[in-house]
């Protein structure tokens, strides 16, 4: 994007406009998740925009051995289903191998579990419209490895919300979910972190911070 205008400043001003979107669609009684660590900013602007609760829901990439940034399959708390990526079946892994690499990222994502919820339960999904939130979208397998997840949950409807997405794996979320909110969905699309100017890992105590303060869940007991 050389000589190019980047459409975002960072997470928070992303979030911020993508927040609008959100409250456009009038939703009832509803819940915002953030897929970590990038889409808890995101998340927590969606969030305050409506003012409701904001919380964490943990995916994995499962990367290609040698190479782990290529994300292979995905996993979700709470799913022992190991979901495939759009070029899974390009590298000849047998099962056993894919259950390896699954075991690896299972330890990281109960870690993360109880680092960013500690004994607190997930809100109260049933009968909700559940927004899951994420910084963007570039294969999508993290994004619907938590969307099949969360579909366990009696919930009213579920909308996937991502400031830019790519527009194949927008496609395949699509069937997944009850809505898809994107601001972008640029046909040349090589990274998430392309479209924004200052686009910086995020720690666990950033993860932390964001959730701390947030809008509280109340008024739901005996739901």
């Amino acid at each position: 994007m050389s000589g190019e205008t980047v459409p975002f400043a960072d997470r928070e001003d992303a979030g911020r406009r993508l927040s609008v979107r959100v409250a456009q669609l009038g939703l009832h009684d509803p819940v915002v998740l953030g897929l970590p660590r990038g889409g808890v900013p995101i998340a927590r602007c969606i969030a305050d925009r409506l003012g409701v609760p904001v919380d964490v829901f943990v995916s994995r990439k499962i990367g290609l051995p040698g190479s782990p940034e290529l994300g292979i399959a995905a996993i979700a708390e709470g799913s022992a289903e190991v979901v495939p990526g759009p070029y899974f079946h390009d590298f000849g892994l047998d099962e056993r191998q894919v259950e390896a690499l699954a075991e690896g990222e299972r330890r990281e994502l109960r870690r993360r579990v109880a680092r960013y919820r500690g004994e607190r339960a997930l809100p109260d999904l049933a009968g909700r419209e559940v927004v899951l939130a994420d910084d963007g979208l570039a294969t999508g397998v993290t994004a619907t490895a938590a969307v099949r997840a969360l579909r366990r949950w009696d919930m009213r409807r579920l909308i996937f919300a991502a400031p830019v997405c790519a527009p194949d794996a927008a496609a395949r979320l699509v069937p997944l979910v009850d809505v898809v909110v994107s601001l972008l969905t640029p046909a040349r699309f090589e990274a998430v972190g392309q479209w924004y100017e200052r686009f910086e890992q995020l720690q666990d105590s950033d993860v932390i911070r964001l959730l701390a303060g947030a809008h509280p869940e109340s008024g739901r007991a005996g739901r």
